[in-house]
């Protein structure tokens, strides 16, 4: 692939490119007028390929001693969408500017992370409970998670 053309002056070979759109352009100048009007992130292979296709399998068998161990396709599909649905539903919720300000309180974070990575974490829950801070931080996640999705996210 040889030199492009500066999609915004037309003139000149292209150095750069618009790192949102990918747009080839030349110099600054280039790069301020191409900037007057906003650009979208260009569409990569990558994002498209993130769109939910259809559930592959394993190609081997695994063997298991205890074949009440063994999913049926039913129910891996089940999972499967559960958690795409609950990964969904997440991003959607999480839009709120005050729990994206109190996940950059670097405690709160510790925090979250030794819950995570205990082997007991329910203790290390019921500890993390004790202090306000977190206290308040799962209030505000639980006032905006309707009843409805409590009781799915509770078991």
């Amino acid at each position: 692939m040889g030199p492009r053309q500066c999609e915004v002056c037309k003139e000149a070979q292209s150095k750069y490119k618009c790192p949102s759109c990918l747009t080839p352009y030349c110099s600054l100048a280039c790069f301020k007028k191409h900037k007057e009007i906003p650009c979208s992130k260009a569409v990569t292979s990558e994002a498209s390929e993130a769109k939910p296709g259809p559930i592959l399998y394993p190609k081997r068998s695994y063997q298991v001693d205890d074949p009440s161990q063994v999913l049926q396709k039913v129910q891996l599909e089940a999972i499967v969408l559960s958690f795409s649905d609950i990964h969904r539903w997440f991003k959607e919720k999480v839009d709120s500017t005050e729990i994206r300000d109190a996940l950059k309180n670097e405690e709160l974070q510790k925090l979250i992370y030794q819950i995570d990575c205990s082997t007991d974490a329910e203790n290390e829950l019921d500890k993390a409970m004790e202090r306000e801070d977190f206290r308040k931080f799962t209030d505000k996640i639980l006032s905006i998670i309707s009843p409805q999705e409590q009781s799915i996210f509770a078991g």
